[in-house]
């Protein structure tokens, strides 16, 4: 498994492994329109050059953002997650955010475990932000994580 830095050359292969991941996944111009944005950046993971999964943020003002991320779900709970945010997260502090926010679906408590193990602590809630078709609208978390070095 690898992690390459996502260009907008590489917005079919994320659209790939995002529709592995979701229901309702992004297109390939929706990435290549996100990744052109300012502050946009990502990783996409790839098992030999099959895409397995990505991380997309943005960071603006100080701020980092995790706009989405998916993993294939034949290769989850195998550390690549962690690995995909792990990488966004250097990359957003060294592009000078000093903190970072997401939002996960209340009800997906793997994610939200991924996260709080990551460090990241519930910020508040958005009722009824995920549009699950059919099935209704599910609250997010907004989860926050603290990108400074810790004082001594």
């Amino acid at each position: 498994m690898k992690l390459e830095w996502a260009t907008a050359e590489d917005a079919p292969a994320l659209a790939t492994a995002h529709a592995a991941g979701f229901a309702q996944p992004w297109d390939a111009e929706a990435f290549a329109g996100l990744l052109a944005g300012p502050g946009v950046f990502g990783f996409l993971a790839l098992d030999e050059e099959t895409p397995a999964g990505l991380v997309l943020c943005r960071a603006v003002a100080g701020e980092a953002e995790v706009l989405t991320i998916a993993v294939d779900p034949a290769l989850r709970r195998r550390g690549l997650a962690k690995a995909l945010m792990a990488a966004a997260l250097g990359a957003a502090r060294q592009a000078g955010a000093d903190q970072a926010f997401l939002e996960v679906a209340a009800d997906n408590a793997p994610a939200a475990a991924l996260y709080a193990g990551l460090g990241f602590r519930r910020a508040g809630l958005r009722r009824g932000y995920y549009d699950r078709g059919p099935e209704g609208r599910a609250d997010a978390l907004v989860m926050r994580l603290d990108l400074t070095p810790a004082s001594s």
